[in-house]
């Protein structure tokens, strides 16, 4: 064999085994981002059932203030007009959270959601029948769990979207991430309404 087929055969090795790593790290990292990804729209769905735990909470809460506050009309209304709006965009596919608007209009919603929520609390509080009524109390424990939930959802939900974002913003990822179409999640603002949990006092 002649040093020139030696040297060619070298280069040809050398070649091989450039593509075949090249190969191995592309794919080893659209597979991390793929699981990166389910992982994201797992957490997702977990805060959409919360979201929605919390919309079918409301009728029956909202049913047992108004036996005792029958004339706080206002409050109903208000509580199931925004009730409407957030039932309308909580099942939502993973595809929102490429889209910053309609995300943000998500976190709109549902907090508008959450302050209705706080001032139909608050009137309850001005009828001591309240106070003492099981049902009542019952309900309010189960949406204060459920906003506490929520806020848990959202923070792991976050967490997950770091994680994946974090990763295929890095070099040499992003250029894998751009071919092939994965782009940055929108996160949860950590001043949205929606962090605030309907608090109850009946001292």
């Amino acid at each position: 064999m002649g040093n020139g087929t030696k040297v060619l055969l070298v280069i040809c090795a050398a070649i091989a085994v450039v593509c075949i790593g090249g190969y191995l790290s592309f794919t080893g990292n659209y597979n991390s981002m793929v699981a990166l990804e389910e992982a994201v729209d797992s957490q997702w769905g977990q805060v959409q059932n919360v979201y929605q735990r919390r919309l079918d909470l409301i009728p029956n809460l909202v049913e047992t203030v108004k036996g005792a506050a029958s004339h706080e009309e206002r409050i109903f209304t208000e509580v199931a007009e925004a009730r409407s709006r957030a039932g309308g965009v909580v099942t939502l596919s993973a595809d929102i959270l490429d889209d910053s608007e309609a995300f943000a209009r998500f976190q709109q919603v549902q907090g508008e959601l959450t302050g209705a929520l706080q001032r139909l609390i608050s009137v309850s509080e001005n009828y001591p029948q309240l106070q003492t009524n099981q049902n009542f109390l019952a309900l309010q424990d189960q949406l204060e769990g459920t906003e506490n939930r929520i806020s848990v959802e959202r923070k792991r939900f976050n967490d997950a979207v770091r994680e994946y974002n974090t990763f295929i913003k890095q070099f040499p990822r992003v250029i894998i991430a751009n071919m092939t179409g994965f782009s940055q999640k929108q996160y949860f603002s950590a001043d949205n309404n929606g962090t605030q949990v309907p608090a109850v006092s009946f001292e």
